[in-house]
Order: structure tokens, then C-alpha cells, then sequence
């Protein structure tokens, strides 16, 4: 599964990378930019063969998208209500204002 998946993408490279080649490269020889990309193809799969031996896993695009989508929700549904400072000196911590002095008539 996980080779098919490696083939797919080095196929889909080396099908645009081709095309790319053709448009640019029309006048000049296309024989060793073509049996680059077909070199390529073994290299990439010896490069994904080892970095599985190491541990590592990708993420299909469908993995990538869930976390993100269920971290929003998630984040909406508990706003945190806003913290107010410690009172200081300056400050009485907001209710707790002396009462000002009646007015002159």
C-alpha cells in the first residue's frame, strides 16, 4: 500500500517533469534529462524504503486535515473568558474605588 502510494507521486513527477522538459528543453537533446527522471525513480523509492526503516510515517492529506478541523471546533467552543490583573497599588482591582466626597451645593 505504502509502495503504490511512493509510485504514484514519482509517476506523477515524472509525468509533469517531462512535459516540463519537452516545452523547454524542445531544441537541445531530451535523452539524458529523460533517463534522469527515470533514474529517479528507484532512488526515490531506496530514499522512502529507508526513511520508513527510520520510523518515519507521512500523513496523507485526509490525516493532515482532521486535527486542524477538529482543533478549531474545539477552540470555538471554549473561549476562555479574559483574566483581570492582580489589583496593585495604583489599582484597587476595580470595585472597590473609595467613595468620592459629596458635592457642594
Amino acid at each position: 500500500m505504502a509502495w503504490q502510494r511512493l509510485i504514484r507521486e514519482w509517476l506523477l513527477y515524472v509525468g509533469l517533469m517531462a512535459v516540463l522538459f519537452v516545452i523547454l528543453f524542445r531544441d537541445n537533446g531530451l535523452s539524458g534529462a529523460l533517463a534522469g527522471l527515470f533514474i529517479s525513480g528507484p532512488l526515490y523509492l531506496a530514499f522512502g524504503y529507508a526513511m520508513a526503516k527510520l520510523g518515519y510515517r507521512r500523513k496523507s492529506l485526509k490525516e493532515l486535515r482532521t486535527p486542524q478541523a477538529e482543533s478549531r471546533k474545539q477552540s470555538r467552543d471554549t473561549t476562555p473568558e479574559p483574566t483581570r490583573p492582580a489589583p496593585t497599588k495604583r489599582t484597587s482591582g476595580g470595585g472597590n474605588r473609595p467613595k468620592s466626597k459629596p458635592r457642594r451645593r
